[in-house]
């Protein structure tokens, strides 16, 4: 792949989408990679071929649109596409790519990252028995396959997509057997005055709320899962009263639900030299980014979750404000989109993500036994002797434990590891960032990464006389 693109847009999702679509509009070559088969990302999401005819919700219907107006666009649009090394090259910036089971170089002069975010769950013994799923990946099920997670299912979380999940296994016909959120009534009352401006979303909540206390679903606040019980397969939940310090009830399920907000996928933007800052109402660790999309890095540029959780509707508004502004600074004629729509919408995104914040009771219930970094199958116990030894660090525990060297490249335990060293060290999170991002972004196959070559064609020095 030969060309040279004005902008390349790492990413689909409400955020890349929308600014892929915005720069075409102003004459720009553009290019837009996504692993995924279809645009939307996660929150868009596409329905299968095979269940097109099933009935449309507010995500299908944005994401529906947002397809057809790339489609419509100048864009073009690279599917089943992984990016897994970036570099700048001059003026330029070099992606490295995998596509159609081979590698390719693409080669863009403004970049544009829409990474999106990925989901956090605490670790607590059982987390990792077959019918324990995340709830963002449940959400995955709902759009695509409208497939349940299992027959009766316990939905235990932060934040509103706990209550999103459940309503929506009932709506699809499951069994919820039960609610349980850390999150008390008194955190959602306060968080209710920055949701005033966005009474669309504001009325979902409530509805989620209504059908289930309808239903008489037990809805457990101030509580959480502290044990999943079963080897095979789930057979049974425990939970803990976090108020009153005891136990809760226990209940008989075949599947769980559980998870504990989400986190920005900052990998890409770290490596290419955006500095980040630490605030837990965006998710954790973020890159430090202009409203418009703007780094401190030349023509670098980044939107949506990757750069902090405020959500969909704010993530497709800043896409926005980014493919006007990078078509501007790059001499071709763009709007200049108002700040005040993805104002209000940043304000009902932070104070969801507010409600989904780790939380120290809940990191409390992680035991010595359970499993960290399920790649290198490594225990709380293992991670706090190696920090005891004096690592006192991500990077170090990475280093002495292979912590995040497995196949999630340390996305699923390097934030419960960071909060062990910092616990174990008297220190805020704050104090101990992510380690070191270094390529390949994302899981590669070596012989693809490689490419076709001739071993006899390798400079191998003859060996050195004894």
């Amino acid at each position: 792949m030969s060309d040279l693109y004005d902008i390349a847009v790492v990413g689909a999702g409400p955020a890349g989408g929308n600014a892929a679509v915005v720069a075409a509009q102003s004459g720009a070559h553009v290019v837009m990679l996504d692993e995924q088969p279809a645009p939307g990302g996660q929150v868009w999401r596409g329905k299968s071929s095979s269940i097109l005819s099933a009935p449309a919700t507010p995500e299908t219907t944005a994401g529906n649109a947002l397809r057809t107006a790339l489609s419509e666009s100048a864009a073009t649009h690279l599917a089943d596409t992984r990016v897994w090394d970036i570099r700048r090259d001059g003026d330029r910036w070099s992606l490295q790519i995998l596509r159609n089971s081979a590698t390719e170089q693409l080669t863009c002069r403004s970049l544009v990252l829409a990474t999106g975010a990925r989901e956090y769950v605490q670790p607590i013994p059982g987390w990792t028995t077959p019918g324990v799923i995340g709830l963002a990946g449940a959400t995955s099920l709902f759009k695509q396959t409208l497939s349940l997670p299992g027959k009766r299912t316990v939905v235990s979380g932060t934040g509103p997509l706990v209550f999103f999940v459940a309503s929506e296994i009932r709506r699809l016909g499951g069994e919820v057997v039960a609610v349980v959120t850390p999150n008390s009534r008194a955190e959602w009352a306060r968080a209710t005055p920055s949701m005033i401006g966005q009474p669309k979303l504001l009325a979902r909540g409530a509805f989620w709320m209504a059908d289930l206390m309808l239903a008489r679903v037990p809805i457990l606040w101030e509580h959480a899962v502290t044990e999943v019980a079963g080897q095979d397969h789930v057979t049974g939940i425990k939970t803990t009263n976090l108020k009153r310090a005891g136990s809760g009830p226990n209940f008989d399920a075949d599947s769980l639900c559980l998870g504990n907000g989400l986190i920005p996928q900052i990998e890409a933007s770290h490596m290419l030299g955006v500095a980040i800052r630490n605030d837990p109402t965006l998710g954790g660790w973020v890159p430090i980014a202009d409203p418009d999309g703007v780094t401190a890095v030349d023509g670098l540029y980044l939107c949506g979750d990757g750069c902090g959780i405020r959500g969909a509707t704010a993530a497709a508004l800043q896409g926005a404000l980014a493919g006007a502004r990078v078509a501007r600074d790059l001499g071709l004629s763009a709007p200049t989109p108002s700040l005040r729509p993805w104002q209000r919408a940043e304000r009902f995104g932070r104070a969801m993500t507010a409600l989904s914040m780790p939380r120290a009771d809940v990191q409390a219930l992680t035991t010595q036994d359970t499993i960290l970094c399920r790649c290198e199958s490594l225990s709380r116990a293992d991670i706090s002797a190696e920090v005891s030894n004096g690592a006192n660090s991500t990077n170090a525990v990475k280093s002495g434990q292979r912590a995040g060297m497995g196949p999630c490249g340390g996305k699923y335990c390097q934030t419960v590891i960071a909060a062990l060293i910092a616990a174990q060290a008297g220190k805020s999170t704050s104090d101990v960032p992510p380690p070191t991002p270094r390529p390949p972004l994302r899981p590669v196959p070596l012989g693809q990464a490689a490419g076709d070559f001739d071993y006899d064609d390798l400079p191998i020095p003859k060996p050195a006389p004894l």
